[in-house]
C-alpha cells in the first residue's frame, strides 16, 4: 500500500481586510463633530464670539432671512463687528464664516432687494479687508 500522506486542506479564502489593530491604554471616547446649538447647524458656536468684555451669544442669526436674534438687524450686526478681531481671532473665523456665507448666498440670493453675492460675502467677512475683485472671487468660490 502506498504510504498515506496527509491531505492538504485549503485555507478558506479572507477577502476582507485586515483586522484593525487594538490600542492599549486610556484614549478616551472619540468626540462627535459640533453640530451647533438645538441642531442649528449653520450659527457659529457663541464661545468663538466670546470677548473680555463679555459675551455676544445672543447675536446670532440663521437663515433664511440672516436677521440677528438679539437687536434685530442684518447680520453679522454692528454689535458682533464692533468686537474687536486680532489675527488669531480672524484666523478662527475665517473657516467658520466662509460655511455660513456660502448657505446665506444661497438663502439671500434673488430675495427682491436681496443683496447680491459679493454683497454678502462683504458683510458677513467684515473682518477682511477685501477689495470688489477678492469679494467677487470669493463669492464665485462659494456658491
Amino acid at each position: 500500500m502506498p504510504e498515506d500522506k496527509p491531505r492538504r486542506v485549503p485555507k478558506p479564502r479572507n477577502d476582507s481586510p485586515p483586522a484593525r489593530p487594538t490600542v492599549s491604554g486610556p484614549i478616551g471616547p472619540l468626540a462627535t463633530a459640533y453640530r451647533g446649538t438645538g441642531g442649528v447647524t449653520n450659527v457659529v458656536p457663541a464661545s468663538r464670539w466670546r470677548t473680555g468684555s463679555g459675551p455676544l451669544a445672543a447675536h446670532t442669526a440663521g437663515g433664511p432671512w440672516w436677521r440677528c436674534d438679539a437687536c434685530g438687524r442684518d447680520w453679522p450686526c454692528p454689535t458682533l463687528r464692533a468686537t474687536p478681531t486680532d489675527a488669531r481671532r480672524r484666523a478662527t473665523l475665517i473657516p467658520e464664516f466662509s460655511r455660513i456665507t456660502r448657505r446665506a448666498i444661497r438663502d439671500l440670493r434673488g430675495r427682491p432687494g436681496g443683496p447680491d453675492p459679493i454683497a454678502v460675502v462683504r458683510r458677513f467677512l467684515w473682518f477682511l479687508p477685501l477689495t470688489d475683485e477678492e469679494a467677487r472671487a470669493v463669492a464665485l468660490r462659494l456658491r
